[in-house]
């Protein structure tokens, strides 16, 4: 059984409790977790529930099954703490034999589709699972083939703020190359951002495209939809989708279209407009749109703002697209955090990446890595008010 680190001192009274009222001897967390029903085990690996805090108040609540982000806690305008994120309040909810879901997860070996789960490297065809119309969603994704969001990352807390989860992947894990090693390392920082790095190294040439799929709702309440939000994506194109969700190849101006967020304007505008061929084809929104951010982790990839809650989220990412997926496939048959039922466009999810099937692109960014090389990628969530 693998072994958890935590650091000692503050670091290890906040990875089993965190700041809030106690219920007999047991402390909730600020976002009312309970950190004991978040220890288990999944295929003999250990599971725990990690809390980050910092000077603010802010707390984010981070579990190592999935890599995921449970809870975030940050004030809104009234200077009330609001939970911004969907889950479940226990961890077998999010065992996949309970939920086949992606909320807060690390994704990999590679997020978002490959088609048809095939692609060539140095004149190999590899052929990966199948579990999206045929494509391979996130590294695959059914029961025999688990991807990283099914899968017990082994975790140290390096202090109050900062959480370090490793996944080992070994070679023909999911039919991929290479014995591969990775790094999703979660910071709170004083500024209320959620920095998330990430880093890998392989043996064998391969394949690799990371994020975080969380799934926001600024409002603090998932019965409250988010089609009210105001949304800017800087970006000129998208990469547009066929009937199954993959990518064509072309690059679309998004100019006179539904996909026009270069000026910050409601989530629900057009998000029903299916005489739109490419909502349609979305069930509203859920493309890659190509980030006019030249690489920078300094420059803005999307504004995110609630209305109701005064909360934004300014994303800040180093990758060159941004899946914006507005919760259209939430249909009420799942029952989250608190009880609440989460339904259609009850969240959204910005997830920074390369783009879609780029294995089978060319003339899209690589997403190849080799030995002897790092990928590193980064995504900042930061949020404040207004």
């Amino acid at each position: 059984m693998k072994q958890l680190r935590i650091a000692a001192g503050i670091g290890a009274l906040l990875a089993l409790a965190a700041c809030g009222s106690g219920n007999g001897n047991v402390q909730l967390t600020k976002s009312g977790l309970n950190p004991e029903k978040f220890k288990a085990e999944f295929k003999g690996d250990s599971t725990a529930l990690f809390t980050l805090v910092n000077a603010n108040g802010a707390e984010a609540c981070i579990t190592n099954f999935g890599g995921r982000l449970v809870s975030m806690m940050v004030p809104d305008k009234n200077g009330d703490f609001q939970d911004v994120v969907l889950g479940f309040d226990s961890i077998q909810a999010y065992f996949p034999e309970n939920n086949l879901s992606d909320f807060g997860a690390s994704i990999g070996r590679y997020a978002n589709r490959i088609n048809q789960g095939r692609f060539v490297i140095d004149g190999d065809t590899i052929q990966l699972p199948k579990n999206n119309f045929g494509h391979c969603l996130h590294g695959g994704g059914e029961m025999g083939d688990l991807g990283w969001q099914y899968r017990v990352y082994q975790a140290e807390q390096l202090n109050d703020s900062t959480l370090a989860l490793t996944i080992v992947s070994p070679d023909g894990d999911n039919k991929f190359p290479g014995n591969l090693t990775a790094t999703v390392t979660y910071t709170l920082r004083g500024d209320n951002a959620l920095d998330i790095k990430y880093t890998a190294t392989t043996d064998k040439p391969t394949i690799v495209n990371l994020t975080n799929h969380s799934y926001f709702n600024l409002s603090g309440d998932p019965t409250h939809p988010i089609t009210d939000n105001l949304m800017q994506v800087v970006a000129n194109g998208y990469t547009p989708v066929d009937s199954t969700y993959m990518t064509t190849g072309e690059i679309a101006t998004v100019e006179g279209t539904p996909f026009d967020f270069r000026t910050a304007r409601p989530v629900g505008e057009f998000i029903k407009d299916f005489s739109n061929q490419q909502i349609k084809n979305g069930n509203g929104y859920d493309h890659n749109f190509v980030l006019d951010n030249n690489g920078s982790i300094d420059n803005l990839a999307v504004q995110l703002y609630s209305p109701e809650s005064g909360i934004v989220l300014d994303v800040y990412t180093n990758e060159p697209g941004m899946q914006v997926y507005s919760g259209n496939f939430l249909d009420g048959k799942v029952t989250g955090k608190k009880g609440i039922v989460y339904n259609q466009h009850a969240a959204i999810c910005l997830e920074s990446q390369h783009y879609p099937d780029s294995p089978n692109k060319p003339q899209w960014p690589s997403v190849r890595l080799n030995p002897g090389e790092t990928y590193n990628s980064e995504c900042i969530y930061k949020f404040s008010v207004k």
